[in-house]
C-alpha cells in the first residue's frame, strides 16, 4: 500500500470525474443520515411524547429494512442499471425523509425512517460499484474515495443534526431531504449509465454466498460487533442527556476518529501487525472501552465516547476487508450476505439497550454490548484458520467502507 493514500493507483484521488464526485457527495449525506437523529433522540422523544425505547425504533425500522433490502439491491441493479438505482433510492430517500420531519406521531415517524432505510440501501449499496465503474486511478482510490465519504458522512451528520435540531428536531429530516433532491440533480447531470453485469443477481445469492465458513464467519462476528456499535450510536445520547449542540459536538469527535483511523491508521496497523490480530485486539479494547463508560461518571462517559469512533474505523475496514475478500464469491454479492447478517445487530440493539435499562439499570446495556464485542473477538480467534486468506496479507485490499 502506497505511504499516501491521497496517491493510489497511480494517480492522484482528487483527480475523478464529475460523475464521481456526484456520486460521492451524495454518498456523504446518505452515511449522514445513519447520525443524523443521535443529538435529537432526547428532543424528539419529548416533541412526541415518546419514550427512549419507542424512539430507538428509529434505528430498528432503518436498519431492519436496510438488512433485508440488501438480498434485493444486487437483484434490481443487475436489471435497471446501476444509475437507475442510485436515483431510485436517492428520490425514496429524499420522499421519506420529508415525511419524517412532518410526522405527528412517533409511530409514522418509525415507519417513515423504514422507507428511508430502503431507500438508502439501494443507494449506497450501489455506489461503490458505480464509483469504481467511473473513478480515475484504479478501484484502489476508489474504494479509498468510498470510504473517506463514509468517514466525512459519520462525522458531519450528528453535527448537522445538531445545529438545525436546535431549532427544532423536524428541521434535520428537511436538510437531508433538501441535500439529497441535489444529489439526486447532481446524479442526473453527471453520471452516465454503467455497464450492467453479464449475470444478473438473484434474490437467494447472497444467501448463497454465507455458506462459504469464512464469509460466514465474518458475518457472525461483524454482528456482534455491529451490536456494541450501535449500542453507543443509539443509546449513549440518552445517557449524557445533553443539549443538541453538545451531544453533536460530542458525536462529531465520535465521527473525526472513525473517520481518520478508518481511512489512515487502520491500513498501517494491518501492514504491521496483520489484519486478524488488529482486529481481536481493537475488539477487546472497545469492549473495555464500554464497561468504563457505562460506569464511569458524564465526563468519563463523553470521553469513551469519543474514543469508540477510533475501534469503530478500525473495525469497520478490517470486517469489510474480510467480507469482500474470504471467499470466491463476487465482490457485490459478498458485500450484500454480509450485510444482510450484521444489520439485523444494528437493527437490535438500539431497541434492545433502552429495554435492557429498564430490566436491570443503566450500566447493564454497556456491559452486554462489551460482551457481545468480546464475542466477536473470540469468533475471530476461533475460526481464525477459515478467515486467513488475503487477511493475512501484508497488503491489504483497501476495503468497502461499511455500507
Amino acid at each position: 500500500m502506497s505511504g499516501d493514500p491521497f496517491d493510489e493507483g497511480g494517480g492522484s484521488l482528487l483527480r475523478q470525474p464529475k460523475a464521481v464526485w456526484a456520486t460521492a457527495g451524495a454518498s456523504v449525506v446518505a452515511f449522514m443520515g445513519i447520525g443524523l437523529v443521535d443529538p435529537i433522540l432526547p428532543s424528539i422523544a419529548k416533541g412526541l411524547e415518546a419514550t427512549p425505547s419507542q424512539v430507538s425504533l428509529l434505528f430498528t425500522s432503518y436498519f431492519l429494512i436496510t438488512a433485508v433490502a440488501m438480498l434485493v439491491t444486487g437483484f434490481v441493479s443487475s436489471r435497471i442499471g446501476g444509475r437507475k438505482t442510485l436515483l431510485l433510492g436517492l428520490a425514496l430517500v429524499v420522499i421519506f425523509a420529508g415525511l419524517s420531519g412532518s410526522s405527528h406521531s412517533v409511530g409514522e415517524l418509525v415507519g417513515f425512517r423504514a422507507g428511508w432505510g430502503l431507500g438508502n440501501a439501494l443507494f449506497v449499496s450501489t455506489a461503490l460499484a458505480v464509483i469504481v465503474g467511473a473513478a480515475a486511478g484504479g478501484s484502489a482510490a476508489a474504494i479509498l474515495l468510498y470510504e473517506s465519504a463514509l468517514g466525512l458522512g459519520m462525522a458531519c451528520g450528528p453535527l448537522l443534526g445538531a445545529v438545525l435540531g436546535d431549532a427544532s428536531w423536524r428541521f434535520p429530516f428537511f436538510g437531508t431531504a433538501a441535500l439529497m433532491a441535489i444529489g439526486f440533480l447532481a446524479i442526473t447531470a453527471f453520471l452516465k449509465e454503467q455497464p450492467r453485469p453479464a449475470r444478473k443477481t438473484s434474490l437467494l445469492d447472497p444467501v448463497k454466498a454465507l455458506g462459504h465458513g469464512g464469509l460466514a464467519s465474518a458475518a457472525v462476528s461483524a454482528f456482534f460487533y455491529n451490536y456494541a456499535f450501535f449500542t453507543v450510536l443509539a443509546f449513549t445520547p440518552f445517557v449524557l442527556n445533553m443539549s443538541p449542540y453538545r451531544s453533536g459536538a460530542v458525536f462529531f469527535a465520535w465521527g473525526v476518529l472513525l473517520a481518520v483511523f478508518s481511512v489512515l491508521i487502520a491500513p498501517r496497523l494491518q501492514e504491521r501487525f496483520g489484519s486478524l490480530r488488529v482486529l481481536g485486539a481493537s475488539l477487546v479494547l472497545m469492549a473495555v472501552d464500554l464497561v468504563v463508560l457505562g460506569y464511569g461518571d458524564h465526563m468519563v462517559a463523553i470521553a469513551c465516547t469519543v474514543v469508540s469512533g477510533a475501534f469503530t474505523g478500525v473495525n469497520n475496514t478490517v470486517y469489510t476487508e474480510l467480507a469482500l475478500g474470504v471467499s470466491d464469491a463476487p465482490r457485490p454479492v459478498a458485500s450484500a450476505g454480509y450485510n444482510f447478517v450484521r444489520w439485523f445487530a444494528a437493527a437490535a440493539a438500539p431497541f434492545l439497550a433502552p429495554k435492557i435499562e429498564e430490566w436491570a439499570d443503566i450500566h447493564v446495556p454497556f456491559l452486554v454490548a462489551a460482551f457481545a464485542a468480546l464475542v466477536g473477538a473470540a469468533i475471530v480467534g476461533v475460526r481464525r484458520g477459515s478467515l486467513t486468506t488475503e487477511a493475512e496479507e501484508l497488503l491489504p485490499v483497501p476495503a468497502e467502507a461499511a455500507a
